[in-house]
């Protein structure tokens, strides 16, 4: 079952004992599927808009106290981008200055491997989701943290390849 309401406000939101807010977030994968069914081995990811429309980017929010950071993962991947699969090993640690609030965050980066889409979910009348090859994707996310952990995702994928 899938909740189709995002959690708002911030009274249950973790922070780091530096005071930085912790946010979570995915890196939604798959593999190419061709026309005749058979699954190849490009590499696609989603990215989604920012709820304002201008930017791209993955999906990420606040880790909250009742949830584990794999939970969160989800939960931000489910609400902001409608999409469900399996939380994988966690990608790095960043530390970034927020530009909107002009706050320290701590984000954390997991790898989703995309089991389902959604027709609806919480925010999809405020994003838009694209699916992408890793060149595309890079060039159009606005976070270099958000880059970095695809660059750590793409080197782990190529490295169990081979």
């Amino acid at each position: 079952m899938v909740c189709l309401v995002s959690r708002t406000g911030r009274h249950l939101q973790r922070y780091d004992n530096l005071g930085r807010r912790q946010v979570v977030g995915c890196i939604p994968y798959r593999f190419k599927c061709s026309s005749d069914g058979t699954i190849s081995d490009e590499l696609e990811v989603l990215v989604i808009s920012s709820q304002k429309g201008q930017k791209m980017m993955f999906p990420k929010g606040g880790w909250e106290l009742d949830e584990s950071i794999e939970e969160a993962a989800l939960r931000e991947s489910i609400e902001e981008a409608g999409v469900i699969g399996n939380v994988e090993c966690e990608l790095g640690k960043w530390y970034f200055i927020s530009k909107s609030h002009g706050t320290f965050y701590e984000g954390c980066m997991f790898p989703l491997l995309v089991k389902e889409e959604l027709d609806f979910w919480p925010e999809h009348n405020v994003r838009q989701r694209t699916w992408m090859n890793v060149k595309e994707a890079r060039d159009v996310c606005q976070h270099w943290w958000m880059k970095e952990a695809l660059d750590i995702l793409v080197e782990r994928l190529a490295s169990l390849q081979q």
